[in-house]
This record gives C-alpha cells, structure tokens and sequence, in this order.
C-alpha cells in the first residue's frame, strides 16, 4: 500500500494504528511474538498467517489451484492452513503429486470479515476434513469496546465490522 498513490491514505492509517498497537503491546509482548515460529506444522496440517515465505503477501480467494499448489505445496502436508485475506475458504487441489492431493483453507476472520457476512467465521478440521462455521456475535459491543480503546481511526473498523467488507479509510 505504500507503493501505491491511491492506497497511500490507507498506508497511513495502517501505520498510525500498527504504532498504537505497540505502545499497548509494549516491548515484552512484541518481542516474545517476533520469536514465535512462522510456520507450524502438526503432523498433516501446516499454518502460516499469509504464506510460507512472508506474513504480509498471500494468495486472494480467487487464487488458480496452480498458484496455491506453488505457495503451499512445498509445505509437504495434506491440509495448508493461512488467514490474512480475511475471506473463509475451502479448496481441495487434485494436482499435488500425493494422494488424496492438498487441502488449502482460509480460516477467515473470527470478527473482521471481509466476504459480506459479518458473522465470525472459523476453520473446524476433523483430520484431512475441513469445513467454515459461521457463528453470530454482538457486533455492538464490540463497536464499543474498540471505541473505548482509543485506538485510531476506531471508526473505520466499526464500518467494516457491521458491512463484513474492506473499505478504505
């Protein structure tokens, strides 16, 4: 976004809340969190927030099976897990060179969805097997705790809770 003219509003608010963000963090919790590993894998099932290679770029909902298959293949597990784009879902790749082929799957957002429901949306794995639930929650209270947090531009995100969409700031 910050390569970009008409996105560089959006860079900007990014910025200002990711600062605030860590002054509430504080050193400690940012340092044990930049430890963490960027990939787990527990036997057949890896997870990476965007991608195996970068937390920030990850393949859209709309990806080609060929593109998944080059991001999370190398994985070399049956189910690829990543979240990132906020948009829940579930493909299944014939073209791995193993049985049974790749699972990929988008987890979603469990509160900031970006595919029109505003619903929180999670992964439910039972083995190889993948599914989306969608549960209700109490957007409002939400709205308002996020509102007495005083972080920046609370607003925008009270916008994009309630329509389950980006929109820019």
């Amino acid at each position: 976004a910050s390569q970009s003219p008409g996105l560089h509003a959006l860079w900007t608010v990014v910025t200002e809340m990711a600062c605030a963000t860590r002054e509430v963090l504080g050193e400690a919790r940012i340092a044990w969190l930049s430890r963490l590993p960027r990939i787990q894998i527990h036997q057949s099932i890896a997870m990476v927030h965007a991608s195996p290679a970068t937390t920030w770029k990850a393949p859209g909902s709309d990806a080609s099976d060929a593109e998944l298959q080059t991001v999370y293949g190398p994985l070399g597990t049956a189910v690829a897990v990543y979240g990132h784009i906020h948009i829940p879902f579930v493909r299944k790749i014939p073209l791995v060179p193993r049985p049974g082929g790749l699972t990929v799957v988008n987890s979603g957002s469990v509160s900031l969805s970006y595919d029109g429901d505003p619903r929180a949306s999670y992964l439910l794995l039972d083995g190889a097997e993948a599914s989306i639930r969608r549960v209700e929650y109490d957007v409002e209270r939400e709205i308002g705790l996020l509102n007495d947090s005083c972080i920046p531009h609370a607003g925008w995100v009270a916008r994009m809770l309630v329509s389950g969409r980006p929109l820019l700031p």
